[in-house]
């Protein structure tokens, strides 16, 4: 089975954890949540989630994807976590899937794996992809190889599902897409 690695840090993004997470679960993805303290974690907006696993008990090799969900201050709490930039960077030099939306796409700079790559940001903090040497970019989802990163909580089905669309076949996306009623909002 496919399966992906959620980091989880005191102020995600509620939306865009809930949202990844259950668009990739209905596609068939084994998503663990890893927290990067224990019990439940409060996220920006004061809802509390409860990790699957903590952050040192996985073993990035046993995963095709990385996610990192943004919110602030999650964001902040991912990139000053040692060994979340460590698993970012080792997944990422392993061709696995690394993505990230809102501002955790800074986590991926801070990773030092976005150097010459296209990629975006929640809008206003582009400096932070420039300072790790990427390319921002304005498009709400983009692409670059093994980098998939996307702008904040409006775009996080999109994200969701073009992760889901690198992990799994088409036919099961379409399928979800479809259940989800995302085909009615999304052309």
């Amino acid at each position: 089975m496919v399966s992906a690695i959620l980091f989880l840090a005191p102020g995600f993004e509620e939306i865009e954890t809930a949202t990844i997470v259950d668009v990739l679960r209905r596609c068939g993805v084994e998503v663990a949540i890893a927290g990067i303290e224990p019990d439940a974690i409060k996220g920006a907006h004061g809802v509390k989630f409860v990790s699957d696993t903590s952050v040192d008990e996985v073993n990035v090799k046993d995963f095709d994807a990385v996610l990192c969900p943004g919110g602030s201050p999650g964001y902040v709490n991912l990139r000053n976590d040692s060994r979340v930039l460590a698993m970012i960077k080792e997944a990422f030099n392993s061709n696995k899937l690394v993505a990230a939306i809102c501002a955790a796409p800074a986590v991926l700079a801070d990773a030092g794996i976005l150097r010459n790559r296209n990629c975006t940001i929640y809008p206003g903090m582009e400096t932070e992809l420039e300072k790790g040497g990427g390319k921002p970019q304005k498009d709400l989802v983009v692409e670059d190889g093994n980098i998939i990163t996307s702008q904040g909580p409006a775009t996080a089905l999109l994200f969701a599902f073009r992760v889901a669309a690198r992990l799994v076949d088409k036919k099961t996306t379409d399928i979800v897409w479809e259940k989800t009623l995302t085909n009615l909002i999304i052309k």
